[in-house]
């Protein structure tokens, strides 16, 4: 009887995860040295959830001038577009710099439709809220019933 042995195959999950700690710790070193952030703004945290009649969108946008803010629904899509703007002193000599900026712009299709002429938007100690109703026909319905013969 033959016995074939093959030699496992590599970890890639493990290996793609070295490489990502090493590009982080680069960053860091980069940072130390030159005080300034490799990181940009681009793309603020989000989270969407759903409750029975509407989609919600909140957002964290520190620093934002609600002004700057640009909310859009086409097509069951929201997108959420602005811009944070630099405020720091150009004159100033930083040691350290962390806080950024720039523009960002972020797009969300739904898997149900929306009453796009019923969307709310709120602006509230730098979180956005986005309140999207669910179309009547996207809505849960309960329905009765009926016991008979």
């Amino acid at each position: 009887m033959l016995i074939r042995r093959f030699p496992s195959l590599p970890n890639w999950s493990s290996a793609l995860r070295d490489w990502d700690d090493v590009r982080r710790d680069m960053e860091r070193v980069f940072d130390a040295v030159s005080g300034f952030s490799t990181r940009s703004w681009v793309y603020p945290p989000i989270n969407v959830s759903e409750t029975n009649d509407a989609l919600v969108v909140r957002a964290e946008l520190p620093g934002v001038d609600p002004k700057s803010l640009d909310v859009t629904v086409e097509n069951d899509t929201l997108t959420v577009s602005g811009e944070r703007r630099q405020h720091e002193e150009s004159e100033a000599s930083y040691h350290r710099r962390e806080r950024s900026w720039g523009t960002f712009r972020r797009s969300f299709s739904f898997p149900k439709r929306v009453e796009s002429t019923q969307v709310s938007a709120r602006y509230v100690n730098g979180i956005l809220t986005v309140e999207l109703p669910k179309a009547a026909d996207a809505r849960p319905r309960q329905i009765a019933v009926q016991a008979g013969s």
